[in-house]
């Protein structure tokens, strides 16, 4: 669920946090942006295909990550933090449900698309779908250093995101009906 990609985004700001404080809060913030940016192809193009690129994603982050070791200012930290957060949203993507609106009943076989193999990745159901309750424990999990040891604001988001992920996970499954109703 986007808050779990939320809070893996900050979490891979971790380095940063601990070898340059002074630039964790826009690192941590560019990692929840590229947690999140996959998703907005829920509405442009076609959901985990038109922005998630779980192997060519890689060819934006490494480079970016070597720029950060070569010149770690505030700028190039948060664009590596950004780009492997983007790039980790679309694989892990994959470990759980596919992309249909009812994911439980494990209708898809598609979970994310591999743009230079030019096919779908399978699901893999570690976490059953987006806003099971695993998904709301690892949303917690995640939260936790977050809250613990990052400066501020960034443990009040954690918690947001805690909280938003435990009260999306509670009404998961009656989504589908609402959304069908709205979208058709």
């Amino acid at each position: 669920m986007a808050f779990t990609h939320a809070l893996v985004g900050a979490l891979l700001a971790a380095p940063v946090v601990v070898y340059a404080p002074e630039a964790a809060v826009p690192a941590a913030t560019a990692g929840i942006v590229g947690g999140l940016l996959p998703d907005a192809d829920l509405f442009v193009g076609r959901h985990r295909r038109t922005l998630h690129f779980p192997v060519l994603g890689w060819a934006l982050a490494l480079p970016a990550v070597a720029a950060a070791v070569v010149v770690p200012t505030a700028a190039t930290l948060s664009l590596a933090v950004f780009a492997v957060s983007f790039a980790v949203h679309a694989g892990t993507d994959a470990l759980g449900a596919g992309d249909e609106i009812r994911p439980w009943e494990r209708t898809s076989r598609e979970a994310v698309y591999d743009h230079l193999r030019g096919r779908w990745i399978g699901p893999r159901y570690l976490i059953r779908y987006d806003g099971a309750p695993e998904d709301a424990v690892a949303t917690a999990v995640l939260a936790a250093p977050v809250a613990l040891f990052y400066p501020a604001p960034l443990p009040s988001v954690a918690a947001g995101c805690v909280a938003l992920g435990v009260v999306y996970a509670l009404v998961r499954r009656r989504l589908p009906p609402v959304v069908e109703e709205f979208v058709g």
